[in-house]
């Protein structure tokens, strides 16, 4: 599947504004602050429903505007729209999010999916030390856009958890009675359950991919929801008014290959890694994220039988040569996308054959 266009109307700094890509190899060039990462935000939300960056997504409402609407055409001549509101257009009230394919309106469960990317911006580099919360979206993101199921069970999920909440808190009020927790309880077992099982194959998938000279783990710490775990939390959860278990709660740890003193012992898995985030240098950081992204690159191909768009957001500057020629090969197998501010660091036999977009 390639992806063809990208039409932006209100959007961010766009008022109006639409970029074309060839199959191949397409290169934003401006300035930083001139609106390089709109464009790979725009084609992210298309294939997520969600942005990697905006804590809100009216965030993505050009200033003044009521609306904003970003339009992705096919390779396949399909088109997918995604149309973004503060509640209100033009005196009515409105959806915050409406999704269309083909100009006809579907669920965010039947809009994801239709367009399979992998982003990689500087942020990215945070995912080995930064909050467990960015580990999360991170996992969702890849699933949701090869697992229909998982879609359903993780929205189902967040949805029974703020009702769950919710009743907490009027049960710590002494409004509400725990036998009213029973219908929630049963639902986020049950979508809970099928999210951890994902979560957990992806993540061994990674840690069966090999890249040269890379030897790199990741520890899956995860949150099982049971009621036997929700029975032994059920005096904290009242008292906190949240659910304290569950896959919310997840987390995910990268290691690297350290064999203990006095050699590796085969039996014991853990005492050949260290968490990088405390003991791996920022190369060896920036590395593990890189091997963590040519995995899922490799995975969503894999699920769905299509090589995805490869979205390359300004991050040449945080890469060294040898981990920029890794990227570099990738280019030729798939429809890549990437920003810079310097045109210089792309080698030339790249740039010759990329379609450019000045902005």
């Amino acid at each position: 599947m390639i992806l063809t266009s990208v039409s932006l109307d209100h959007f961010r700094s766009y008022t109006k504004r639409k970029f074309e890509f060839t199959p191949q190899t397409t290169l934003i060039v401006g300035p930083n602050a001139v609106g390089k990462t709109n464009v790979i935000e725009a084609i992210f939300m298309m294939a997520t429903g969600k942005s990697f960056r905006a804590g809100s997504d009216r965030e993505v409402i050009r200033w003044e505007a009521e609306m904003s609407n970003a339009k992705c055409q096919m390779s396949n001549d399909d088109t997918l729209e995604l149309r973004i509101t503060g509640g209100e257009v033009q005196g009515q009230k409105t959806p915050l999010k409406k999704y269309l394919v083909n100009g006809v309106p579907r669920r965010q469960i039947d809009f994801v999916g239709n367009l399979r990317v992998v982003l990689f911006w500087p942020q990215d580099l945070e995912l080995v030390t930064d909050s467990p919360s960015l580990r999360r979206r991170y996992l969702d993101s890849v699933l949701v856009q090869v697992d229909r199921e998982y879609r359903r069970n993780l929205y189902s999920y967040e949805k029974g958890l703020r009702q769950r909440n919710k009743l907490l808190d009027l049960i710590n009020e002494g409004t509400a009675t725990r036998s009213q927790l029973l219908f929630w309880n049963q639902l986020l077992i049950k979508a809970g359950g099928y999210i951890t099982d994902r979560r957990a194959e992806y993540i061994d998938f990674v840690n069966k991919f090999h890249v040269s000279g890379v030897m790199y783990q990741i520890e899956y710490d995860k949150s099982v929801i049971s009621e036997s775990r929700l029975e032994q939390y059920k005096d904290e959860e009242v008292g906190a008014k949240a659910t304290l278990v569950g896959p919310h709660r997840d987390d995910f740890i990268v290691a690297k290959s350290h064999p203990p003193a006095g050699g590796p012992n085969p039996n014991d898995q853990k005492s050949k890694y260290l968490e990088l985030s405390k003991y791996g240098s920022r190369g060896e950081q920036r590395m593990a994220v890189l091997w963590l992204k040519l995995a899922e690159l490799s995975f969503i191909q894999e699920k769905s039988g299509e090589r995805p768009v490869l979205l390359l957001d300004d991050i040449f500057s945080e890469l060294d040569p040898e981990h920029r020629d890794l990227i570099f090969g990738l280019i030729a197998s798939q429809q890549t996308i990437m920003t810079t501010a310097d045109s210089e660091v792309i080698p030339r036999e790249i740039r010759r054959s990329a379609a450019v977009i000045e902005l």
